[in-house]
């Protein structure tokens, strides 16, 4: 028996280790690209260890100049705005909902649900946003529509069911706490795993948003950095912008741009992701019945 588990232990642990590496290898060699010099590319192909190591792409890329940096803050700001929002309205309206004593509760409850299943469409959202909110070509428009999800109060609805003893919050009201102060003192500090997950989701959706840049901005000074990053896949004269010459366009970076631009796009949530790691376990089991 014990044989056996450890031949399947080994087996699971290899397919693992294969899984990982084909999803790692394709990301170092877009890293290994965007660290070489651009003739090497064109000369000797792609390699996952770079040939001539070159930081002229991410120079290029980060001047002052480039609508790159301001894209970036955009996005930046965008995600950081609407995550903030969207754990603040989504948790307050899902804490409500959680609450025995509140009425109509289970109407909310259904109309958060019958939202979920249906939707009035691209054309009706695209006119309320445009024509009677005015948003279009606004920096709201970004994050505003994304700052309530029904999926996300559902679940968020179910944490505060099972997770939050009902004896912590009689104790806060004999104690003359108020429901905002119970909330924000006892029931935020307890339900860190939910907003954690909830919050890395919301800024994952947020920062690789392009779709909504693409319907309502016009503005450039407005583009994200998903939405600037599709116009560079596609050309990356969009990038350099005017050029005073054919020669100083030739000279520029092309395909290690383009590889960078990537780099820089992924960037923030690699790094985010560890920190948020740890509490992953406790979000898979959100909603989960306790004895």
């Amino acid at each position: 028996m014990n044989k056996r588990f450890t031949i399947s232990s080994t087996v699971i642990n290899l397919s693992f280790m294969v899984y990982c590496a084909l999803c790692l290898i394709p990301l170092l060699v877009v890293l290994s690209i965007s660290l070489s010099d651009e003739q090497s590319i064109f000369q000797f192909g792609y390699h996952l260890i770079p040939l001539k190591f070159s930081l002229n792409a991410y120079q290029f890329i980060l001047n002052g100049n480039s609508p790159i940096v301001r894209a970036f803050l955009v996005t930046i700001i965008v995600t950081l705005a609407g995550t903030l929002l969207h754990l603040i309205i989504s948790s307050l309206f899902a804490y409500s909902l959680s609450r025995n004593e509140v009425k109509y509760r289970h109407i909310v409850s259904f109309l958060v649900v019958f939202c979920l299943l249906f939707n009035g469409g691209l054309v009706p959202w695209y006119i309320l946003l445009s024509k009677y909110l005015h948003l279009k070509d606004t920096l709201y428009v970004l994050f505003v529509p994304y700052l309530v999800s029904s999926v996300n109060v559902l679940i968020m609805r179910n944490f505060f069911k099972a997770s939050i003893p009902e004896s912590i919050i009689e104790s806060a009201r004999i104690d003359g706490s108020g429901e905002f102060h119970t909330f924000i003192k006892l029931v935020v500090p307890l339900s860190t795993p939910v907003l954690a997950t909830i919050g890395l989701f919301t800024a994952v959706f947020l920062w690789n948003d392009w779709f909504t840049a693409a319907l309502f901005i016009e503005d450039g000074k407005l583009y994200t950095l998903q939405f600037l990053l599709q116009s560079i896949m596609n050309n990356i004269a969009f990038l350099q912008g005017n050029a005073l010459t054919a020669k100083a366009a030739a000279a520029q970076p092309d395909e290690t741009a383009r590889m960078a631009t990537c780099i820089i796009s992924v960037g923030p949530i690699v790094l985010a992701y560890p920190y948020l790691q740890k509490y992953f376990v406790k979000g898979l089991t959100l909603g989960a019945v306790k004895s």
